[in-house]
Parts: C-alpha cells; sequence; structure tokens
C-alpha cells in the first residue's frame, strides 16, 4: 500500500520522543492532524556534492518518514539555473540512495505516479531500484499560475526596480525599508507585465515579480520580497521552455504542498524564512491542509569546511582531486575513503537533533567508523614499508599454511590460511638496531612473536653502501608454532609479517584530516587554504600485503592489523591491481595533538 495514503489508523504507534521535532510528530499523528499521515522530504539544491551535513537532514527525513510510517520525497529544488548541473543531480541522487539503502527503504519515495495533488500513489525503491527524484521545476506551471492568483489578489506586482535598487530599497534589519515607486501598480498591469515575462520580452534583471507585504517589517525576509526573476538561461530539466524562473523561497512551500508534504524540516537559518513560507501558502488560500516548517541546528564538522562555495573551491584549485577525494566531507568522499553508511547513520544519531549551533568533534565521527568496521571487517597482514627478513633455519623451497582469523569480532567470518616462507616482510617500524628504552619489538638478539606463526629471533643486520638496514638474518624456534612444545613461551611483542614469494605489491594512500586547525572557516586574518594539512594525502607506492587481497573489489574494507582501516578505492583499482585506502587509524591519532594545544 502506499503510505501517502494511509489513515491513522494504518500508522504505527508513535515511538518515544527522541528529539523535538520527532515530539512534535509523535503529537501530531496521535491527534490525527493531517488524517494522520506523515510526509517529510529531503530537497538539496543541485549545485554541488552532498556533504556529511546534508547527510544529518537525509538521516532525519527519511528516519522520521520510516518511523512514523510516512513517505520521504526525494526532491531537486533546481530553481537557478546558472548554477545548476545534471552531473550534480546524479550525485545526488547516488549518494542519498547509498546512504539510507537498506535502512529506509520503505519510505523511500521515488517519482510519483498520477497527480502531482499530493494524494497520489507513491513508487517505492524496491529490489536495486534506482532512485528516481521529484523537481522543483517540474511544478513550474502550478507555481506560475499561483503566482498569478497572488497577483489578481493584488498581493504580488511587477517592480521594474533594478537588482542593486531593489536590495537599497529593503533597507536593513536596523532600518525600515521603502515601498518601491512600483508598488501601487494595478493587479491588471502587473498581471499583464507578468504574462510578457514568461512570454520573453524583456532582458535578464529588467523586472522581477514581488509580493506585497509589509517594506516596515522588523523582519527583511517580508519586506515584499522577490518571487520570480527573468534568467534567459538553459535550464538543465525543464530545457528552454522558461525564461522566467520562481525564487526558492516561492518554489519551496508551494512544492512542499504539492507534493503533500506536512512536516518541512529545515536547518536552523531558515527560521527567519519561516514566516514567508506560511504567508505565501496562507494568501493562496489553499484547500488543503498546509505543511509547516520546523528547523533544527545544522551539523558544522570539525577540521573540515561545509560551504559548496568552498568545496568548489578546494576542486577548482586542484587542491584536492574531485568532489569525490577522500579526503572531502562530501558523501561521494566519505564513501570512496570507506565509511560505511551504517556509521555515518551512526553517527548522526549520536550528535542528536537540536536548535543550538555548534561544532561536531571530527573525531566522534572517526569513532562511529571503527565501532563499524572493528566489527565488520575482516583481517589482513599488509605491511606497508617493507624490510626485507631471510628465516636462516628454514628451508628455501618450504611453505607452510598457518591459520589465520578473519574478525575475532564475528566467529562466523572464519578463518583463512596465510602463507609463510623462508624470506617474509616485516614493517621498518618494527625493527630498531640500537633499541630506545621500552622498544619491545625486533633488535639484534631479541625476539618476537610472528601474527599466527613463530618466535623470530634476529641474529644479523645488512646494511647498503649509506648505512641504511636493507635486510635481517634471523632465525626461528620451529617449536613455537601453535601446538609445538614451545608455542606457549612469553614474548612481550607480536609483529605482523607477509610471505616474500607470495606478497601482492600495491599503493596505498594513507589519508587524513584535510585542515590543522578544528575551525578553519573562524580563523581571524587569514584564507581558509591557509589552514591545509600538508600531511593530509602519503602515497605509498612499494607496500606488500597478504595475497589473498589480490581478488579484493572495489569498495571492499579490511582491517590491516596494527595499521588501521583500509578500503579498496573504488576509481583507480584494477583487476588484480587494488589501490587502498586508509579509511581510519586503529585509535584517535589527533589526541594527543589535542592534549598539547589544550
Amino acid at each position: 500500500m502506499s503510505h501517502e495514503n494511509s489513515s491513522s489508523q494504518d500508522a504505527p504507534p508513535a515511538a518515544p520522543a527522541r528529539h523535538f521535532i520527532h515530539e512534535i510528530i509523535a503529537g501530531h499523528v496521535q491527534a490525527g492532524r493531517y488524517g494522520g499521515r506523515v510526509g517529510t522530504r529531503f530537497p538539496p539544491e543541485p549545485n554541488g556534492y552532498l556533504h556529511i551535513g546534508h547527510a544529518k537532514s537525509i538521516c532525519l527525513n527519511f528516519g522520521l518518514a520510516r518511523e512514523f510510517g510516512g513517505t520521504c520525497n526525494l526532491r531537486m529544488d533546481d530553481t537557478n539555473p546558472t548554477r545548476e548541473d545534471v552531473e550534480y543531480v546524479d550525485s545526488i541522487r547516488h549518494d542519498v540512495q547509498w546512504l539510507i539503502e537498506g535502512w529506509a527503504e520503505d519510505s523511500l519515495t521515488l517519482k510519483k505516479v498520477g497527480d502531482a495533488s499530493g494524494a497520489g500513489v507513491s513508487g517505492k525503491n524496491r529490489g536495486g531500484t534506482p532512485l528516481e527524484p521529484f523537481y522543483a521545476s517540474d511544478y513550474f506551471p502550478q507555481i506560475y499560475e499561483f503566482a498569478v492568483e497572488l497577483i489578481r489578489k493584488g498581493k504580488a506586482y511587477v517592480c521594474d526596480l533594478s537588482p542593486e535598487d531593489t536590495e537599497r530599497y529593503r533597507g536593513s534589519p536596523d532600518r525600515p525599508g521603502q515601498d518601491s515607486p512600483f508598488r501601487d501598480r494595478s493587479a491588471e498591469e502587473s498581471l499583464a507585465l507578468f504574462q510578457r515575462m514568461r512570454a520573453g520580452e524583456f532582458p535578464d534583471s529588467a523586472r522581477t515579480l514581488r509580493a506585497r507585504i509589509d517594506m516596515s517589517s522588523p523582519n527583511i525576509w517580508l519586506r515584499d520580497p522577490v518571487l520570480y526573476r527573468i534568467r534567459h538561461t538553459e535550464h538543465h530539466h525543464t530545457g528552454k521552455q522558461w525564461c522566467l524562473y520562481p525564487m526558492y523561497d516561492f518554489a519551496h512551500c508551494l512544492s512542499d504542498y504539492i507534493e503533500g508534504v506536512t512536516h518541512s524540516i529545515c536547518t536552523l537559518e531558515f527560521e527567519v524564512h519561516r514566516p514567508l513560507y506560511d504567508w505565501i501558502l496562507e494568501a493562496l488560500r489553499l484547500p488543503r491542509e498546509l505543511p509547516r516548517q520546523y528547523e533544527f541546528a545544522r551539523l558544522n564538522l570539525g577540521y573540515t569546511v561545509m560551504s559548496k562555495r568552498k568545496l568548489l573551491q578546494l576542486v577548482q584549485d586542484r587542491i584536492v582531486t574531485g568532489w569525490d577525494d577522500p579526503r572531502m566531507p562530501t558523501i561521494s568522499g566519505l564513501r570512496r575513503r570507506g565509511y560505511p553508511a551504517e556509521a555515518i547513520r551512526h553517527f548522526c544519531e549520536l550528535i542528536g537533533v537540536t536548535k543550538f549551533n555548534g561544532l561536531t568533534d571530527a573525531s566522534l565521527l572517526e569513532f562511529a567508523v571503527r565501532e563499524n568496521l572493528n566489527k565488520r571487517a575482516n583481517r589482513v597482514m599488509a605491511v606497508l614499508r617493507p624490510l626485507k627478513v631471510v628465516i636462516e633455519n628454514y628451508e628455501d623451497s618450504r611453505v607452510e599454511m598457518m591459520e589465520a582469523v578473519n574478525n575475532p569480532e564475528d566467529p562466523s567470518a572464519g578463518t583463512r590460511n596465510v602463507p609463510f616462507s623462508k624470506t617474509i616482510y616485516i614493517e621498518q617500524d618494527d625493527f630498531m638496531e640500537t633499541p630506545a628504552k621500552k622498544f619491545y619489538r625486533l633488535f639484534p638478539g631479541h625476539e618476537v612473536r610472528l601474527r599466527y606463526a613463530y618466535i623470530l629471533k634476529c641474529v644479523a643486520v645488512e646494511k647498503d653502501a649509506t648505512g641504511r638496514v636493507v635486510e635481517l638474518r634471523c632465525t626461528i624456534d620451529p617449536d613455537s608454532k601453535a601446538g609445538g612444545a614451545t608455542a606457549g613461551r612469553k614474548i612481550k611483542a607480536t609483529i605482523h609479517w607477509v610471505s616474500a614469494a607470495h606478497a601482492l605489491a600495491s599503493e596505498v594512500r594513507l589519508y587524513d584530516r584535510l585542515f590543522t586547525v578544528e575551525h578553519p572557516d573562524a580563523q581571524a586574518g587569514g584564507d581558509f587554504k591557509s589552514f591545509l594539512n600538508p600531511k593530509s594525502l602519503e602515497v605509498i607506492t612499494d607496500c606488500r600485503l597478504e595475497s589473498s587481497l589480490k581478488e579484493a573489489q572495489p569498495g571492499q574494507r579490511f582491517q590491516f592489523e596494527r595499521l588501521g582501516y583500509f578500503c579498496v578505492d573504488s576509481k583507480e583499482s584494477a583487476p588484480g591491481k587494488p589501490v587502498f585506502n586508509r579509511t581510519a587509524t586503529l585509535r584517535d591519532a589527533w589526541a594527543k595533538e589535542r592534549q598539547k594545544t589544550g
């Protein structure tokens, strides 16, 4: 059945309130408002890629619809053709579907079937159906007719002021506005001019349609706001059908009404727009119960920027490789870095929904990612900076298969066989020729345990002409393997390794935070780009990985034991030649930095 047509009797019992918007909706459902129906929407403008801030709104809107048995529409608020593009539409569709797939299927609304009265049947995203959004531009004919009705009612007029004069006449928060010389234009004259604007008779910005409200209102958004402007620009969705485009504030509330949205949930900066939202709908005297707008605090995340304009600048200045660069806070960037959708949704639950703006610690997002991957990611061994080890008391041609646990957090993940041979690689950091105090790993004459294998002892060191250690000569305790006579011998350190003969050579990219300060936007006297982290990316081209990783697929995630969580890059990997992106370290690497500065 269509949730959009469901009655209050069909709705599930209201869950305990989790935040103030949830409490409002639960009260409305219990009281039978809107017939017990809940309709939300997520309405991005397709002028850039979605970022982690949008993820909070996606989770909130789709989550509420899911919880109350309602619907949530993905709608492109595409009223500004000069800034929007089909590339952004496609990326938004993909990002939203990825983020909510398998979680909010029942509330995932596809393109509406039937009329746009808000009472039609909505399709659902089932069985992998591609997400098909709604478009505000599909409603342009209806929105135009609503504008005509406002003119006829004397509530809107065509104004000939230039954009600069319109802004000047509007005044400021501490100074009332001034009436336009065209404010008293008759409805008949305004209607005739508006029709000529629609026909394309006037150049860009020559005339606008403005609401007739109150130029002395303390709310500057009610001072005869512009409802329509002329733009002779081809639209990504409607082509050349229109040269007259509604403003966001006019199209948004009417699109909500047309789609049958009940609760229009926006971020806090739209709170001052709410009186205009209500005025437009009430001025038209529409027959159905009107949607209402509710606001919550947007997500501001530390060590990054959230402005689309600044993110675009990073892309255009080639500071990052694109919108999906794994250092970007975009959903596509986080996905490529290996962040699971479940972890992002959990993060959005952790930060909650309030009316108080603040800065969220990036460590909380990283915690949610680690917590998820610790349970789900299989363990493998990988050596990022290889140091060759030759085991002198091991036969040249011998190869043993060591049983390794795939995931200690998930017994059902089973085990795998890891080849062990005479020559192995260990991490350079796991050896010191002259050990520092409390260094318990490998050094001359000392022993370590090799993960899943033997106890290893360093007996000699080989160096190149510059004095750099290039090879270790070692021996193993042959009885120290699991089940052997000395298997239980206590050794202070265990290190990972890979067999040299079987290792997969691969490129690994170590990603870190994009900025060195928590709030680059708020730093006084400097461009936000001056706080870029020079160590946000390190590319290691000569890594040696466990042979099982040769068949790893794009997007697949692993824990490299002792090193962190890594994901197969979805863009630059090739069959049999995976490239790995570091998703997160095993622990918060920035905690010590905070202690130093705190």
